[in-house]
């Protein structure tokens, strides 16, 4: 009953945010009452930690598939921006937002895994493409590593992309393009050629 209830917040959250889905609106998706979820779970944000919880182990476990699949830094990007495609397709862009403004411990377990992990891989994914010459050798990886983290972030901000005016998975995509050619180096640009118009399909089966 727990991993049902975890499972049926996530897909809640995921559908209309956060704020806006109560106990009673995953009770009913459940077909159970409310008073079976308060006998697992004491509230809401009780549910929603291991929400976070499991989708950061989800996101973790997808990203080191992405690393162990890429055979250069810029095929990790790209295969990232497919995942991003996948993974925000149906996610409501309230979601982040609301879980900055009104739940403080949950977003606190957001932003260790941005710092901790998020932050960690794109600093090395910078690293190596310097190190393979497909990068700039005059980037500042740490300036940069958190640019590409904020550029994430900002993109859920309804304040400043409105749903009604921006869609938020082309909006990401845009960000990313534009960090990527932002740090590739002539030899990087050259490969960056040979695959930026690969369909997610050809770019998902390549070198497997």
């Amino acid at each position: 009953m727990k991993e049902r209830i975890i499972k049926s917040a996530l897909n809640l959250f995921w559908r209309y945010g956060i704020k806006s889905v109560t106990m009673d609106d995953i009770a009913k998706d459940l077909g159970i009452s409310k008073r079976t979820i308060y006998q697992h779970y004491s509230d809401k944000e009780a549910i929603l930690a291991l929400v976070i919880q499991k989708e950061i182990m989800d996101q973790k476990c997808e990203m080191e598939k992405l690393e162990e699949k890429a055979t250069n830094p810029i095929e990790q990007m790209m295969y990232s921006s497919t995942q991003m495609q996948n993974t925000l397709s149906e996610m409501n862009p309230a979601l982040l937002y609301d879980l900055k403004k009104y739940y403080p411990t949950a977003w606190e377990q957001f932003e260790t895994y941005k710092h901790e992990f998020l932050l960690k891989s794109i600093r090395e994914n910078l690293i190596i493409g310097i190190e393979q010459g497909l990068y700039r050798p005059d980037i500042d990886v740490d300036v940069l590593s958190l640019l590409r983290i904020e550029q994430i972030v900002m993109a859920f901000d309804p304040t400043i992309f409105p749903q009604k005016k921006f869609n938020m998975m082309h909006t990401q995509m845009q960000f990313l393009l534009h960090f990527l050619r932002g740090v590739l180096s002539e030899k990087g640009f050259e490969y960056y050629n040979t695959i930026k118009d690969r369909s997610a399909i050809e770019i998902n089966t390549h070198e497997k």
